[in-house]
């Protein structure tokens, strides 16, 4: 059977003689290059990668880069088998490198972004766990560690791959004015960073409060740091904030924290019976340090009640502040009951000397007037 004519031009593009054979080729590689950019973007190949300990980000970040290559790589065979010859090894049209070139640069950033990666956790989980050091000071070690494997890896592949750097002089300089007007913000808060990671002021962990956010510090990032509500919402926070505004660390340098819990009582109270029943309530509590032990201030003479005030400590309940608080609060107002000590409520005592007080009765009701001498 003679299939010559499957070879035969159709049309001519340009100076290429275009055939059916080459318009198959072509449907059937930009066909296969999008089922291929689609495996590799599913849940299995993102399984299977997750298996080699990358982080979650950086799996989303190959399979997204190795769809996009395979597209192009198939882009570029579906052309060639079309009857539009195309060189692997010829430089691309504005720009120095091949397509070869650009394939090869596009998996050693790849590597560069594993090596990065890979390099934080082998030197926070195994080299310096054993070293001694702070658990804080071992990550930030490791952080910074790991941006200048990333630098120094991008700046060799970028040479190495035919891109030199002085050729990017201007382009630097456009990036550089950009970023003193534009890119402040960034910059600054990448600074930050460096410093928060190099002066330690909060570590992974610690519960802080900054900027009206209040929560558990989870990671601290090149830009930003993520702290974890006790309502389970996630903030993200710029470095900078930890830099230049006021920062409370509940957990910095001493885990323990004291908390004061104010009471009121009535007016006859025994005041040596309160303290014993407040102090009870405090030693009773799991969370409770004995050593500070709980102790009671009388505060004061209030308006409707004798004013105390429990001090405990703790070192573990700082995660948690309203929940201890709330603890202790039922447990005093239990060990008040069943002390019989009445915990009052605001009262006013009225004295008319003398006069006529004239009292308004509600509409339809006789009005009263009382005289006291």
């Amino acid at each position: 059977m003679n299939l010559l004519w499957l070879s035969a031009p159709v049309f001519d593009l340009g100076r290429y003689h275009i055939s059916l054979l080459g318009i198959a080729a072509f449907i059937g590689l930009m066909a296969l290059g999008l089922i291929s950019a689609k495996a590799l973007q599913s849940a299995v190949v993102r399984r299977f990668l997750s298996r080699f300990k990358l982080d979650t980000n950086f799996v989303a970040i190959i399979t997204t880069i190795l769809s996009l290559a395979a597209l192009v790589f198939f882009f570029v065979s579906a052309i060639d088998g079309l009857g539009i010859p195309l060189a692997w090894s010829d430089p691309l049209p504005g720009i120095p490198i091949s397509l070869l070139q650009l394939f090869l640069l596009v998996g050693l950033l790849i590597l560069v972004f594993w090596l990065s990666s890979r390099t934080k956790r082998f030197l926070f989980n195994r080299f310096l766990v054993h070293s001694g050091l702070d658990r804080s000071l071992q990550y930030a070690i490791s952080q910074i560690a790991s941006n200048v494997v990333l630098v120094v890896g991008i700046f060799i592949v970028l040479q190495n791959t035919g891109i030199h750097l002085e050729a990017l002089t201007v382009f630097a300089g456009a990036v550089g004015v950009g970023i003193g007007f534009g890119l402040q913000n960034i910059t600054s808060n990448f600074i930050s960073g460096l410093v928060i990671l190099a002066e330690r002021p909060i570590a992974i962990g610690d519960r802080v409060e900054v900027a009206g956010v209040t929560g558990q510090v989870q990671k601290i990032r090149a830009r930003c740091t993520v702290v974890v509500t006790n309502d389970n919402i996630t903030t993200i926070v710029p470095n900078q904030k930890f830099i230049d505004s006021p920062v409370t660390n509940w957990t910095y340098g001493d885990p323990r924290v004291r908390f004061r819990i104010p009471v009121g009582v009535a007016y006859g109270s025994d005041v040596e019976k309160v303290r014993r029943t407040l102090i009870e309530a405090g030693e009773e509590d799991p969370h409770v340090l004995e050593d500070p032990a709980p102790s009671v201030f009388f505060a004061g003479f209030g308006d409707s009640s004798l004013n105390f005030e429990l001090v405990v400590w703790s070192n573990e309940m700082s995660n948690r502040p309203n929940r201890f608080r709330s603890d202790l609060n039922f447990a005093i107002h239990r060990k008040l009951g069943a002390a019989g000590i009445e915990i009052p409520y605001p009262q006013r005592d009225l004295h008319v000397k003398s006069g006529v007080l004239k009292v308004d009765s509600a509409p339809g009701k006789p009005a009263a007037m009382t005289r006291s001498e």
